[in-house]
């Protein structure tokens, strides 16, 4: 086990580098929450590969957004991501209840975590081989997982 270590983060770019160093970290499972995924590139080349081996080695993804259109008209690969490994990826949508929360995260193997405090803004950390720093949003992530419906699920005939 390494010594925990945090990195606080204030650009796009920086929180893209940190999400990727997640995804590359993670072997078992990654929870995302954001209200629209803009930020999180998960259309970008370098996402998709990572994304890929991260579910050929046998991970699972979960993710839960407000609202599914920058996905959907933006992120082809990721469509085709979701078309490929459906059986190990799933997207859920928060109830208009929900649309009123506005943190941004993802946490890898319940260890690592990156976190923006507010989705309007691109200020935030990541902390990894921190199973506490991702005790807080784990519970958080459940609790709207339990509350949202699948959405973005992709056909047999990839429609």
């Amino acid at each position: 086990m390494n010594a925990p270590r945090t990195i606080a983060f204030d650009t796009r770019l920086d929180c893209e580098t940190q999400f990727l160093a997640c995804l590359e970290a993670s072997t078992a499972t990654l929870a995302a929450f954001d209200p629209d995924f803009a930020v999180f590139p998960l259309g970008s080349i370098s996402i998709d590969t990572a994304l890929r081996a991260f579910l050929a080695r046998g991970g699972r993804l979960r993710l839960v957004l407000h609202d599914t259109a920058h996905i959907e008209r933006h992120y082809p690969r990721f469509s085709r991501l979701l078309r490929d490994y459906g059986h190990v990826c799933e997207c859920r949508q928060t109830p208009r209840g929900l649309r009123q929360l506005t943190d941004s995260f993802c946490i890898g193997d319940e260890r690592h975590i990156v976190r923006r405090f507010h989705s309007d803004h691109l200020r935030g950390a990541a902390a990894f081989d921190d199973p506490p720093a991702c005790e807080l949003a784990q519970h958080r992530f459940d609790a709207i997982w339990q509350e949202s419906q699948v959405t973005l699920q992709v056909s047999k005939t990839g429609l």
